[in-house]
């Protein structure tokens, strides 16, 4: 693991500052448009129809599959939350693993939230972020969507730590992916009039999508780059093409 974090380390300190005067950090936009186009066509193709499916799946088939997805994605965070200092999320999450692994049979159900052990959410770039990396260029990548370079240096050090990847089972490893692909699915169903407005209804979708994100994970972060103009704690759903704040 310490080859992956000086790894992220050397590709974090070559992440593209932004431009003066710039509203978003997005020196890559003629590629990520492209690849925006690209994911567009995949969500058009698959992951809508497959959305459409699981929200007209009864929620006693689709909530035992994102339980799992969420119990097997804890360990990982569980990690993260060490290497961030964050000890007491750490054990709200090691706890909520324990409990839903063994009396929600596996993690299929979630007794640990209903005596509100809750996940506490978080990942390598949030790591990333607290150990003051920069966010970097703005990327659309394909298939898994938005994302920043300190995201996604995130999201390949989340892969290579994640204790159940490199510890677990085949068996477990392929139970995991399972979920994790059903659960993006589920997810899209759940959420697919916002998604459906942002990708069809948007004037603009690539702008609006990056707007969202950005603003979305800065929110979460609890942190605001005010060269950008971006307030993470404004609505989102704002015009696209207003002129960059003063």
């Amino acid at each position: 693991m310490r080859g992956c974090v000086l790894c992220a380390g050397v590709v974090l300190a070559a992440c593209t500052p932004a431009q003066p005067g710039a509203q978003f950090n997005d020196p890559y936009e003629s590629t990520n448009r492209g690849i925006h186009e690209f994911n567009k066509g995949l969500d058009q193709a698959l992951l809508r129809p497959a959305g459409q499916v699981t929200a007209a799946t009864p929620e006693v088939v689709t909530t035992p599959v994102a339980n799992f997805a969420d119990n097997v994605g804890l360990p990982g965070m569980i990690v993260n939350g060490i290497l961030q200092g964050d000890i007491g999320g750490a054990a709200t999450n090691t706890m909520r693993f324990v409990l839903n692994t063994t009396v929600g049979f596996g993690g299929l159900f979630d007794p640990a939230g209903g005596i509100g052990l809750n996940e506490e959410t978080t990942d390598f770039g949030e790591t990333l972020a607290v150990w003051g990396a920069p966010e970097g260029a703005y990327l659309e990548l394909p298939v898994l969507g938005p994302s920043t370079e300190r995201d996604a240096v995130g999201q390949l050090v989340d892969l290579v730590i994640d204790p159940l990847a490199r510890y677990g089972t085949a068996e477990q490893a392929r139970a995991a992916t399972a979920a994790r692909v059903a659960d993006v699915a589920i997810s899209r169903g759940r959420f697919g009039d916002t998604v459906d407005s942002v990708l069809y209804d948007s004037a603009d979708s690539y702008a609006q999508a990056r707007l969202l994100y950005l603003q979305n994970r800065r929110f979460e972060l609890g942190v605001t780059d005010e060269s950008t103009g971006i307030d993470p704690f404004a609505d989102p759903f704002i015009d696209p093409f207003a002129e960059p704040f003063e």
